[in-house]
């Protein structure tokens, strides 16, 4: 939910909404690793009662649609209460389901937080039907599939993919035809919702799971500003909670309870997970009638217990005590916010006006007589955006997000008194019809044009959907369209947006300095207080200002001239789509492709233009110089493109290592316009001084807060560097950046335009003449000279040696950061090599579900795991990424033995299961594209890679289908097996400033460590009731290695305990020391003791073997002085194969 990040089972990428809705509300931008899934064939313990057709009630058909939607929907309500939305579309090739429940974290008990999250980890652990814990997810990967799951306030959002159909599947319906992969996903994912083991064996894994998912985000300011949002709320209010949960609060507190943390978690699915407050969505190729059969068949078990909604009206997250307030919050990342938060009106109700739209397309306007004009001018500002976020029903905030300047950070009274006055001048006059009309007509457009997203995407937005009060023909409609102009509902949402209504935060790092107090859960330093009264004073005058003393620049937006009008669609008949865009243009100036859109015919196009100029990135200099040229470019801009942004149509400038990237896409009727806007502005910018003294102030922020990221989005920078023969790192561009001037930049720019290459790619509902003009545009515009092709970049990458193993090793900068990170690389071969791709590739397949569930499931190693195939411009290898508490030795280790373990696997493998990973990958290599957003990405990623292979995808499959298991045993053995001679390794450890053992423990001696466990053993004992004696569990203790963390020695020191001086039933001794080993794994590191644990063994894999010692990189020059260079990129094939004389669209 806005307002509370997402918290979700496997790393994820979150969407933002759309500007002037965006990124307001802190939800996090991490990588999503799905987790995919050998058949395992487990017969059904129990049957639950079917539904027959004949039941379910039909509540609605032919959906109000997209004009392009070829799908057919249907919307049926099952006899337990279970609403379903059916979605047949014969051409896809993934099939997706979706069930959302109405439970999220403000449903978590006051002493127990995280308990929503928590049951959402457990429900992938097994159910009756299904016990293998693994079961699902080794499904899916063997059938193209990954599955992933969120937990957000007020709904928990469960879903997978899979592949449409099979040509190989055991499963066969009474009338003999083969079932696709769907049916047997959906039968298992709806155990899920009906029995659900909570099996022991896991509970403590998946809390673990939980907790370093926790710990991932502690230094993240995404979720320590928004922890402090809702700590600071009112606490009667569930938006009070902290969310996520941790290994405190899911089991170190419960336990001391005398908590039986398990039957807490059954209780709670129990008592919350209702058939009737279940949305489920289902997409596949099969009819509406056979999806609905399945659907009946196997969700009818759910049980319904007729629940009420989840709601929490009467009570709002800021009352008086919070209004009227000022918090100021210290980030680890250099950044400086003001958020003026209004409590607002839920407007679930009123979808077809949608009122705040219209007051966030005027507050978060960027054009000429905005709040966003008038501060940039002043030099306050870098940007504004502002939107209206549901918190839950009965409850909203409206928030307006600016982000400072220093100097603006010294004049934020100012900026709010700025905001206040276009508040009140919004209000001065009655709401404007041709303002929502232009809004009204680009939502209209959009969704008229809408294209298909992929299929997890669009099943689990709409099972959230379905939670809404929505008619249910305009679920897919819904809030996309404004309908209805209301006058007076924006005038009532207006009156939420008053001097009265609000609270302030300011972020900083240095202003006030003074924050005296600590968030409990994320330790975010900050101070509040109630905002002074001469401040208040300020903000009413300015919100009661008229024409005569209002600010004069301040104004309502002008027209849009940039709303489309020409949306005619080119259309013809064609057999089949192409597949390469043609060569339309190709001299020594410039090369032109184009291709005339065939698949999804929009009114829509992208035009990517390159400069390539190899001065760009000639050194870190020149590197930093291009990117603030292309930032200043970008500043300049921004009044003029806002309008281009809000009517669909946008554009990008970047610089890289082949020079300049320009890429223009959306609606194609002004596209030309812009373009031309853009190459005008790059061709003349004037850089004036104050302008560039805050571009340069944010591009330096930007460099030093790379270093606070997250461990493993670093990781791979320096891999990359490390395996490139010419290439900078962050430390690198950081040294360059203070010292450089306005002019340095006016006169360097003119000599990346002065002489470039253009490589241009005209892709959607554009026709040859259409691309033509747009690259005589550039030409004509920049008038560059020509560079000759002698004096391209050409991109190489360093070759490890066969039998090399190096290891580079880096300190993170950020302090308090205690997680650790390795990439553990394994170099393959040429990108070139086609055979050693589909190997590659093959591999990754088939450690993917294994590698998560040894290394993260069953190891606990860490929430971050990822495994498989590493691409690079010229070469590619094989790479396992870990982020973890324990140290990199240690990962590094574990890598190595699950490795030999693989090895193992993929010997004993069956031709079945070894055919069912090939197939797997087949499918996913042939998976259609879905929308051209998509389809032009894949086209320039094959011409900016220069190998010019737009049918990649079927090489792969040609050079995956002959490969057999001996194939792959031996390439393994060569190129992968950590006691391989042949392999060629590179282990880059990011290494953490602070262990959470030196943190816990702060340093205590050995002798505090006994005493303090003895004494919080105490206190768990008598907290079950048993009489606990202090000395006598001391002398237990005696030759017992506390420090060394044996939890074996400690637990049988207990036991004894408990036995000859406790004298309780050997029945009881059993429950308590169960409980006491759950307890020790917390209580333990808190005293900076590192845990030794017994874990099954078969949870363990071998011990790692035997391997070479690795050589430490001290010097990254002198290392990759002594590496050969390979090859540069060439085209697969001459280029004019992709000529053609005359259009054919």
């Amino acid at each position: 939910m806005p307002g509370a990040p997402y918290h979700y089972t496997r790393p994820a990428v979150l969407a933002s909404f759309h500007k002037p809705l965006t990124s307001i509300f802190g939800w996090p931008s991490v990588n999503l690793r799905f987790r995919s899934s050998a058949k395992l064939r487990i017969h059904s313990l129990h049957h639950r009662p079917l539904a027959t057709m004949t039941s379910i009630e039909r509540v609605a058909e032919g959906l109000e649609k997209p004009a392009l939607d070829d799908r057919s929907y249907r919307v049926v309500r099952l006899p337990n209460q279970l609403e379903a939305l059916l979605v047949h579309d014969p051409d896809t090739d993934k099939a997706s389901a979706s069930v959302n429940v109405n439970v999220g974290s403000f449903s978590d008990a006051d002493d127990m937080p995280g308990m929503a999250h928590a049951v959402e980890h457990l429900l992938f652990m097994g159910t009756e039907k299904y016990p293998v814990e693994n079961d699902y997810n080794q499904y899916l990967s063997a059938n193209s599939g990954y599955s992933n799951a969120y937990t957000s306030s007020t709904e928990t959002n469960y879903f997978f993919e899979v592949a449409a159909s099979s040509s190989q599947h055991s499963d066969v319906t009474t009338n003999g035809h083969v079932k696709s992969p769907l049916h047997g996903a959906l039968d298992r994912f709806a155990q899920f919702f009906i029995a659900p083991l909570f099996l022991p064996s896991t509970l403590d894994r998946e809390l673990k799971a939980v907790d370093s998912e926790n710990k991932k985000n502690l230094q993240s300011d995404t979720w320590r500003l928004s922890q402090l949002k809702k700590s600071l709320s009112n606490s009667k209010h569930p938006y009070h909670h902290f969310s996520t949960g941790n290994l405190q609060t899911l089991k170190d507190e419960p336990l001391k309870r005398g908590v039986k943390i398990r039957d807490e978690f059954i209780q709670f699915h129990r008592e919350q997970y209702s058939a009737n407050r279940m949305k489920l969505v289902v997409l596949g190729r099969e009819d509406l009638d056979e999806l609905e059969a399945w659907v009946g068949e196997l969700f009818a078990g759910v049980a319904n217990k007729d629940l009420p909604p989840n709601r929490w009206e009467g009570v709002q997250p800021y009352g008086k005590k919070e209004l009227l307030t000022q918090v100021f919050a210290k980030p680890v990342m250099d950044s400086r916010l003001l958020d003026i938060y209004f409590p607002y009106q839920d407007e679930e109700e009123l979808y077809e006006s949608q009122p705040s739209r219209y007051l966030s397309h005027l507050i978060g306007h960027e054009g000429p007589g905005s709040i966003l004009s008038y501060i940039k001018a002043k030099g306050w500002t870098n940007g504004l955006e502002a939107g209206a976020a549901p918190i839950c029903r009965g409850s909203a905030f409206f928030t307006i997000s600016v982000r400072l300047t220093e100097d603006g950070l010294k004049h934020y009274d100012e900026v709010v008194r700025v905001i206040f006055q276009y508040i009140s001048l919004i209000g001065e006059s009655a709401p404007q019809q041709w303002i929502f009309d232009e809004v009204k007509g680009m939502t209209e457009v959009d969704f008229k044009f809408r294209q298909k997203s992929p299929a997890t995407s669009f099943t689990s937005r709409l099972s959230s959907v379905m939670q809404k009060p929505l008619p249910r023909d305009r679920l897919l409609s819904g809030t996309s369209i404004l309908r209805k102009f209301d006058p007076q509902g924006i005038t009532d949402a207006l009156s939420y947006l008053r001097p009265d209504n609000y609270r302030l935060t300011l972020v900083s790092q240095t202003f006030p300095g003074d924050w005296d107090q600590k968030e409990r859960w994320y330790g975010t330093e900050y101070r509040v207080e109630t905002i002074p009264s001469d401040f208040q004073a300020a903000v009413r005058t300015a919100a009661q200002t008229t024409p005569d003393t209002r600010i004069k620049e301040l104004h309502l937006p002008h027209t849009n001239e940039f709303i489309p009008t020409n949306l005619v669609v080119d259309k013809k008949e064609i057999s089949e789509p192409a597949k390469a865009p043609r060569l339309i243009r190709n001299d020594e100036f410039v090369r032109t492709w184009w291709k005339k859109d065939d698949r999804f015919w929009v009114p829509k196009g992208n035009v990517y233009v390159t400069l390539r100029n190899p001065l760009a990135k000639a050194t870190p200099q020149t590197a930093v110089m291009s990117n603030l040229y292309c930032e200043l470019v970008k500043d300049a801009l921004d009044e003029y493109s806002y309008d281009a942004e809000i009517a669909g149509l946008d554009y990008q400038l970047s610089s890289y290592s082949m020079g300049l990237d320009i890429d223009v896409g959306g609606y194609n009727d002004k596209m030309a316009v812009l373009l031309e806007k853009v190459l005008v502005s790059m061709r003349d910018l004037e850089v004036k001084s104050d302008r560039f003294k805050i571009v340069k102030e944010r591009v330096l922020r930007g460099l030093r807060n790379w270093d606070f990221q997250q461990p493993y989005r670093q990781v791979g920078d320096f891999t990359r560097w490390l395996g490139s023969e010419k290439g900078w790192i962050n430390e690198q561009y950081l040294a360059e950046v203070t010292p450089l001037t306005a002019q340095d930049i006016q006169t360097f720019y003119p000599q990346l335009l002065r002489q470039v290459h253009i490589e241009v790619l005209a892709h959607g509902n554009l026709r040859r003449e259409d691309a033509r003009r747009m690259t005589d545009l550039v030409e004509s515009t920049l008038k560059p000279r020509v560079l000759p092709k002698s004096q391209w970049q050409i991109r190489r990458n360093l070759l490890l040696s066969p039998g090399s193993d190096y290891t580079y090793v880096r300190t993170l900068r950020d302090p308090a950061n205690v997680n650790q990170c390795i990439e553990y690389y394994l170099y393959v071969g040429s990108l070139s090599d086609h055979i050693l791709r589909a190997k590659l590739l093959l591999l990754g397949q088939m450690t993917e579900e294994i590698g998560f569930d040894q290394l993260r499931t069953k190891e606990q190693l860490g929430y971050i795991v990822f495994t498989g195939a590493k691409f690079a411009p010229t070469v590619m290898g094989y790479r396992v990424i870990i982020q973890s508490e324990r140290s990199a030795e240690y990962l590094e280790s574990r890598v190595n033995a699950f490795l030999a373990l693989f090895a193992t696997k993929l010997e004993s493998m069956s031709q079945e299961d070894f055919e069912s990973h090939k197939k797997s990958l087949i499918n996913k290599r042939l998976e259609k594209v879905k929308n051209l957003d998509q389809e032009s990405e894949r086209f320039w990623s094959h011409i900016s890679g220069e190998y010019f292979s737009f049918v990649q995808n079927e090489l792969d499959v040609a050079n995956l289908k002959p490969l057999g298991r001996q194939d792959m045993i031996d390439f393994f053995n060569h190129y992968i097996h950590p006691t391989s001679p042949a392999r060629a390794k590179l282990s880059v450890h990011m290494i953490a400033q602070s262990s959470p053992k030196a943190t816990a423990g702060q340093q205590l001696s050995t002798k505090e460590q006994e005493e303090k466990l003895i004494d919080l053993l105490s206190k768990y004992l008598t907290s079950v009731g048993i009489s606990a004696d202090a000395e006598k569990l001391s002398n237990k203790f005696a030759s017992v290695d506390v420090s060394g963390g044996e939890q074996k020695a400690i637990v049988s020191a207990i036991s004894s305990y408990l036995h000859e001086d406790a004298k309780i039933t050997p029945e009881r001794v059993e429950a308590v020391v169960e409980m006491g080993k759950q307890l020790l794994g917390t209580v333990l590191p808190s005293l900076g003791i590192e845990v030794k644990v017994d874990v099954d063994e078969e949870d363990l894999p071998p011990a790692p073997p035997k391997v070479k010692e690795t050589v430490f990189i001290e010097d990254a020059f002198e290392f990759k002085a002594g590496l050969s260079v390979g090859k540069g990129p060439r085209a697969v094939c001459d280029l004019r194969e992709f000529e053609e004389a005359e259009a054919k669209l």
